[in-house]
């Protein structure tokens, strides 16, 4: 006998999340059922898989929206960060990513995640850098850090 369960969690060699699968009787009702990991796949049941992936699905939706409404506010903008240097424009110490997202809250007025921007190593020299700001997984954005001698 096989009973048809929705996954409430990821299970190995079964399935993913949210997804209907059929399993033996005994693997339904001695482990995943009353592991948490699924419950059975009644016509309610279903209906309200449906309705989570439909929020789920607006949700990123909303997410994207917003990452690329962000992404036309730092597009082709710069900001200015003053600092001491010495001789051939080294500076000392460096521009790390932290002090990048405080000048962009300050110059342009937006929240940035100090984690979303992809600096390979810390700005070491004077100079225009171009930044990448990783805003969603689909969405980056380029960013021009002017580092100028204070």
């Amino acid at each position: 006998m096989s009973m048809k369960v929705i996954l409430l969690k990821d299970v190995k060699n079964h399935g993913k999340e949210g997804d209907i699968v059929n399993v033996s009787d005994g693997y339904a009702k001695n482990f995943l059922i009353p592991k948490g990991l699924a419950v059975e796949a009644t016509k309610a049941a279903e209906n309200e898989l449906k309705l989570k992936k439909k929020a789920e699905e607006k949700r990123k939706q909303e997410e994207l929206d917003l990452a690329n409404e962000l992404r036309g506010k730092i597009e082709g903008k710069a900001i200015s960060i003053q600092v001491k240097s010495g001789e051939n424009g080294k500076l000392f110490g460096s521009v790390t990513s932290k002090e990048i997202a405080v000048e962009v809250k300050n110059q342009l007025g937006l929240d940035i995640d100090k984690k979303k921007i992809q600096l390979d190593e810390p700005i070491k020299t004077l100079g225009n850098h171009i930044v990448t700001i990783k805003l969603h997984p689909k969405v980056i954005a380029q960013l021009t850090v002017k580092i100028l001698e204070q």
